[in-house]
């Protein structure tokens, strides 16, 4: 029976560039075999995930085994975008962890009433952040199963 490719590829809705280049930065860092792609608001996003507008072409886009969420984006916030994921039977298999600086306990329950899989407070130091993305890495795709890509 021929296995079916697992997902390797990492979407982080982040508006910020800074945390952009230090999440590429701290993943590079882990050497993992994991793609991390961005997406700077929660509009863009839904378009990656549905490949509309600038996404249509399957190689810009690539499905993700896991979505990194910041809550507070321009366009479409976070919560915005993670209830549309969890609405679309397309899309609701999606891992999303949502990694925001917010420590809110009003977010804390919100985004897990939402349908979000985690809530993690961005570490402050770059070391922080390598390790959380070795951990989110190694988890998400050597630990769990995950369903497989589809187109």
């Amino acid at each position: 029976m021929k296995e079916t490719p697992k997902p390797n590829v990492i979407l982080m809705a982040e508006d910020d560039a800074d945390d952009r280049l230090l999440a590429q930065d701290a993943l590079n860092e882990c050497k993992l075999d994991v793609e991390l792609r961005f997406v700077e608001n929660g509009e863009d996003l839904l378009d990656y995930l549905l490949r509309r507008g600038k996404y249509t072409q399957a190689n810009n886009s690539p499905k993700p085994g896991l979505i990194l969420l910041d809550l507070n984006m321009p366009r479409k916030d976070g919560r915005e975008a993670l209830r549309e994921i969890k609405a679309s039977p397309e899309l609701r298999r999606i891992p999303v962890v949502v990694l925001t600086t917010s420590r809110a306990d009003t977010d804390i329950e919100r985004i897990y009433e939402l349908g979000a899989n985690s809530f993690i407070s961005k570490p402050v130091l770059f070391e922080g952040l390598v390790g959380l993305m070795q951990l989110l890495g190694k988890y998400w795709f050597d630990t769990v199963a995950l369903p497989a890509t589809r187109g």
